[in-house]
């Protein structure tokens, strides 16, 4: 398990695991008043969180399936990457897929947070790319059997 510090600058609990084996940490809106998010709208939702990821670490911000089906409500970058350098507040930008108006009221859990390691990449240029099987195949190339 990996220590996180966090900073709560809002009026929620710190994000908690809903069952013992889930990924992800509920995240909830830090409102003063509810935020109304009309259709095909987007909108940054604060939490009032702001944390320190350990190096090579990241927490990606994704959707909650229950918003998503019920009510066409996602995260519009998922997942939203908190780099390991960020202190700033960890905020969720929603949007409203759904032809209705949806109400985000203070303390309703708006997304998850899944904290993953990762490793960096060192980019080097060369003249070909070794062949395989697959080659350059892509976007449906394995057919629809």
């Amino acid at each position: 398990m990996v220590k996180i510090k966090v900073v709560n600058k809002g009026h929620q609990p710190l994000p908690a695991y809903a069952t013992a084996q889930s990924a992800g940490l509920d995240l909830r809106a830090n409102l003063d008043e509810s935020i109304v998010l009309h259709p095909m709208e987007r909108r940054l939702v604060p939490t009032g969180l702001h944390i320190a990821l350990p190096e090579g670490y990241e927490a990606q911000v994704r959707p909650r399936s229950g918003l998503a089906l019920k009510h066409g409500i996602t995260v519009l970058n998922t997942p939203g990457t908190v780099d390991a350098d960020y202190r700033g507040e960890v905020m969720v930008l929603l949007v409203n897929f759904s032809q209705d108006d949806f109400v985000i009221n203070d303390g309703e859990r708006v997304a998850q947070l899944i904290i993953a390691r990762y490793e960096q990449a060192f980019m080097e240029q060369v003249e070909v790319l070794d062949d395989t099987e697959r080659g350059e195949g892509g976007y449906g190339h394995t057919g629809v059997k």
